[in-house]
């Protein structure tokens, strides 16, 4: 069978070069796993050795942000690495970015270009992440689409 005939192949890993949308992807969700890795880590920071309002708040506000990054993080690693199973927690990702971009836009201050920032990058991976290149690269069946292995 040649390529053209077999889309979805079962080792995708060794079946040549990793598609640049895919790797896209898997950059933005990166991206968007290192923002909230760093915005925990100076929350927590802040929180422990500043004088903010609430201490409390803010150390747990940073933990959560840390915890919440490993989602992203995680979803990009199985992306590089072609792994179908990435590119649902890659897509939940995106999909709660949106309302916190929603909701920086809102504000009336500098969060404004934090939220149109977040909106485009939420936006371009998730168009990334439902191309058809990307689908066949991780191996994924779409609907309708023939059983191959049977």
């Amino acid at each position: 069978m040649t390529s053209e005939q077999n889309p979805a192949p079962e080792n995708s890993e060794e079946d040549g070069p990793r598609p640049g949308r895919l790797t896209a992807a898997a950059a933005l969700a990166g991206l968007e796993g290192v923002a909230l890795l760093v915005g925990g880590v100076f929350m927590l920071v802040a929180g422990v050795t500043g004088h903010p309002d609430n201490p409390q708040q803010a150390v747990t506000g940073g933990v959560t942000l840390i915890v919440l990054a490993l989602l992203p993080l995680l979803a990009a690693r199985g992306l590089l690495a072609r792994k179908a199973w990435s590119r649902g927690p890659a897509i939940i990702t995106q999909i709660m970015a949106l309302p916190v971009a929603y909701t920086l836009l809102q504000a009336d201050s500098m969060a404004i270009p934090g939220g149109i920032a977040l909106a485009a990058v939420a936006i371009a991976a998730l168009v990334l992440l439902v191309n058809a290149e990307t689908t066949r690269a991780l191996g994924i069946r779409t609907p309708g689409s023939a059983r191959q292995s049977e």
